[in-house]
């Protein structure tokens, strides 16, 4: 009598990153330690609405849902991906970080510190916020020992509600939500790197600085410097409609000197290479020691020249994002997702994470 076969059938989960101009899904699958792409598909505003997936409201970035449910079932139904569990991305944007210190203390009173000095950094009424916080430096045994460091995050319950309701309407089991920042941490840096690394996202809306030491968060920082606001740039300087900007801006970069594409750009790089370099100098006054790599994701991570401008301004290791580099995929997509990888880095984070 022949024995019954058994078909071993891996765990599965899709990560979601929902983006001001783009909404991008990984699907990966683990099967004991290997990590597998099953499939990835991406979506632009463009393709389908004149309009953002994101709306100003109240200082917030609120979910146009219906639209955004419209997209991701578009976009599961054309990449045939039949898994629904999923982990979406939070934008740092609509996540509130911030540090401080604490003197030695026990665990029931780090708890209570914590949630008076929320009251004193968080803007909005805790009330209205969920909390999440982690020591990031010094220890807590018995009330005795160095002083602690603590990272605050705070999201609006508004948002939380926003993101469930989406989740409902695509028809997906959401399994958690993360601060975007958290899955690029997952993604881009290994586990056994324990160096000060910093990790650029440039989104099409804003960019994030985020400082990871010992891979824990110690400083996360959103400014309005943006894909978008370069392509703009270059659309306004040389009086082209915004897609002829981009194609230039996507061409050219800071290599070339055509049609002064490098001098219009290199003045908000500019700034971004000062954010990094303040948070740099911060971080070596007060650990003593010196960043020693940095990171650059988002689309924008492949724009021609970027890589080495960053590189002549800094002695740190330059890295582009690549997500991919421990995930087995079919040889045939290497060149693919060496491109598409900056943009993918928060996807996939948030995917790993549905495979912990």
């Amino acid at each position: 009598m022949p024995l019954p076969s058994f078909r071993i059938i891996p765990k599965k989960s899709l990560g979601i990153d929902i983006g001001t101009s783009s909404i991008r899904i990984i699907e990966l699958s683990r099967w004991g330690e290997r990590v597998k792409l099953e499939n990835y598909g991406e979506m632009s505003v463009r393709a389908l609405y004149a309009k953002p997936f994101r709306t100003f409201d109240k200082s917030t970035l609120l979910l146009s849902n219906e639209n955004i449910a419209k997209a991701i079932k578009a976009i599961l139904e054309d990449t045939k991906i039949k898994t629904r569990r999923a982990i979406i991305g939070i934008p740092d944007f609509s996540t509130f970080f911030t540090n401080f210190e604490l003197p030695p203390m026990s665990k029931k009173e780090l708890e209570e510190a914590v949630g008076y000095e929320a009251r004193r950094h968080v803007p909005i009424p805790l009330g209205e916020v969920t909390l999440d916080w982690q020591v990031v430096e010094g220890r807590v045994v018995n009330g005795q020992g160095t002083t602690l460091e603590v990272l605050l995050a705070a999201v609006p319950n508004e948002v939380i509600n926003e993101y469930k309701s989406l989740a409902e309407l695509s028809g997906l089991e959401l399994f958690a939500l993360e601060a975007e920042v958290f899955g690029l941490v997952r993604s881009l840096i290994d586990e056994e790197d324990r160096r000060p690394i910093i990790v650029i996202d440039i989104g099409a809306q804003s960019t994030t600085c985020s400082l990871i030491y010992q891979r824990i968060l110690r400083k996360s920082h959103s400014f309005d410097v943006s894909a978008n606001q370069l392509t703009e740039l270059v659309s306004k300087s040389l009086s082209i409609d915004y897609r002829a900007a981009e194609k230039l801006k996507e061409k050219y970069g800071l290599l070339s000197q055509e049609k002064d594409i490098n001098k219009i750009l290199l003045p908000i790089i500019d700034i971004m290479i000062k954010e990094v370099e303040a948070i740099c100098q911060n971080f070596q006054a007060k650990e003593k020691e010196e960043v020693q790599k940095i990171i650059i994701a988002g689309s924008t991570a492949l724009l021609p020249g970027l890589k080495e401008y960053f590189q002549e301004n800094f002695k740190a290791e330059i890295e582009t994002a690549n997500p991919f580099s421990k995930i087995f995929y079919p040889p045939i997509l290497e060149k693919t997702l060496k491109i598409i990888g900056p943009a993918y880095a928060v996807a996939v984070g948030m995917a790993l994470r549905g495979l912990e």
